[in-house]
């Protein structure tokens, strides 16, 4: 490899192949979009003000995105990345302004890509010996200049560790999916590993088991029995096995079963469950066609109980959706949301409209009252858009004092003019600091989604022509532009 600099580290051969090793055993590299690090990269890319954050994966001479907030590149090679340093030397590193970096100024990512601040914090496994490694970071950048806050870079830190403990319980089900594959007579030789293996279900919540197809019996080890709340006993029919899943769940393990063995392929699902105490779990099953003379003769595998990171994942979704002060939805979940119901309209021919609002009276009340008074105003509107009338229609703030509203429900779009003049009315907020009372009213315009909107640049234009012409209008009355 060829050093884009002279100060850049050469790199230790004995180390990079060790890290390339545990790099390996996460059968990562390449793989498709996965939920828990999409939500990683889209909390860090909020927590520090960034458009674009990514979970990188640094190979022998290439670096590999495995889940980035903006659409873009999924590979770059090695010797062009910031990440690479962050590896190298196993570290945060910080670029305030990669123009005034030697080591990248001169970097594809600097000069094509536009990138002029960098942070990125390393992500570290263990490789067969048990040494931790670099094997990738946890990144954000900007195409503008920043000095970041010691605050936002521990959260960033957080985050890193976070996404380490994602890739270690992948590590961990994949090693443990390799042991429980083994036969009988490995497994007999290998005594002292099993009982270890066994002490290493019970830590990482997860057992194995294997499927006779012709039987329809299952055998389990002792951490499965545990994980359903059951005592170690007899082997269930696959039957029996199916009544600890809700309904809708059991026809997702039921259909992944019934390809896996049709197909002789492996299959992966994460599910919901009840246990026998009546307890809601989420699960995690793996498993692998045994092939005997070119037929499926049994499926065998892990099954884990991923209760804790689930609800982790499902907080970090949250907390990366969700408006801070407000509590009601980000720009970014908005445009998802909105971009969904577009979808949905096309195909159902159902009415969609959309109401953007901007607040009258908000800046004088940040000027005389203070950011604090502010501060109540947004929050009071975001809880005038969440109440029980507007009928489960999305609510985001999308700017400073923007807020926008995604309505979809018939008795709503019925009545549009009057959905027009409630949500005005639901808008007159008042606010008191020091005996000093201000009022914050809010201007709407409310767009229909038809044909013509191609995108959703061109649905929020119309309602935001609407907007602004009520604004400009100043007549008190509802403003809205109908479809044809």
């Amino acid at each position: 490899m060829t050093d884009m600099t002279p100060d850049l580290p050469r790199y230790d051969r004995h180390a990079e192949t060790a890290r390339a090793a545990a790099l390996q055993a996460l059968a990562l590299l390449g793989t498709a979009p996965e939920r828990e690090f999409d939500a990683l990269v889209a909390l860090a890319a909020e927590l520090l003000g960034c458009p674009t954050a990514l979970l990188n994966l640094v190979d022998n001479d290439r670096l590999f995105v495995k889940a980035r907030t903006r659409p873009g590149t999924m590979a770059f090679a090695r010797d062009t990345a910031f990440c690479d340093r962050t590896v190298v030397d196993d570290r945060m590193t910080v670029i305030d302004d990669t123009l005034d970096d030697e080591r990248f100024r001169h970097s594809p990512l600097v000069t094509d890509a536009g990138v002029r601040f960098y942070a990125g914090a390393p992500l570290r496994v263990a490789d067969p010996d048990g040494v931790r490694r670099a094997v990738g970071t946890l990144c954000v950048v900007d195409s503008v200049p920043r000095s970041a806050d010691p605050r936002e870079l521990a959260a960033l830190a957080h985050l890193a560790t976070l996404a380490e403990a994602l890739l270690e319980a992948r590590r961990t089900a994949l090693k443990a999916i390799h042991i429980a594959t083994t036969g009988e007579e490995l497994v007999t030789r290998l005594g002292r590993q099993d009982r270890i293996f066994r002490q290493a279900e019970q830590i990482a919540a997860i057992g194995s088991w294997r499927l006779s197809i012709d039987e329809r019996r299952l055998e389990w080890s002792d951490n499965v029995y545990r994980i359903h709340g059951l005592p170690v006993g007899h082997k269930p029919l696959l039957d029996d096995a199916m009544r600890f899943y809700p309904e809708h769940s059991r026809e997702i393990v039921q259909t992944a079963l019934a390809e896996a063995v049709a197909n002789g392929t492996p299959f992966s699902i994460e599910t919901d469950f009840i246990t026998a105490e009546g307890r809601a779990r989420r699960v995690r099953a793996m498993g692998d066609p045994e092939i005997v003379d070119g037929k499926v003769v049994a499926m065998v595998g892990v099954f884990q109980d991923v209760t804790e990171r689930h609800a982790l994942e499902q907080q970090l979704r949250r907390s990366a959706d969700t408006d801070a002060l407000t509590g009601i939805a980000n720009r970014a979940a908005f445009d998802r949301e909105l971009e969904t119901a577009m979808t949905r309209a096309r195909h159902s021919r159902m009415p969609l409209h959309l109401a953007l609002i901007d607040l009258d009276g908000f800046k004088a009340i940040n000027d005389t009252l203070g950011h604090g008074a502010g501060d109540d105003v947004l929050r009071l509107t975001g809880k005038a858009l969440s109440e029980p009338w507007l009928m489960g229609s999305v609510a985001a703030r999308i700017g400073g004092d923007e807020f926008a509203v995604i309505v979809e429900h018939p008795a709503l779009v019925a009545d549009i003019a009057s959905l027009h003049e409630r949500l005005e009315t639901a808008l007159h907020i008042s606010v008191e600091v020091g005996g000093v009372t201000m009022k914050s009213a809010g201007s709407v315009g409310i767009a229909p989604f038809d044909d013509d909107c191609h995108s959703l640049r061109d649905f929020a234009r119309r309602a935001d022509a609407i907007l602004y012409a009520a604004k400009r209008a100043r007549v008190g009355t509802p403003y809205v532009r109908r479809a044809a």
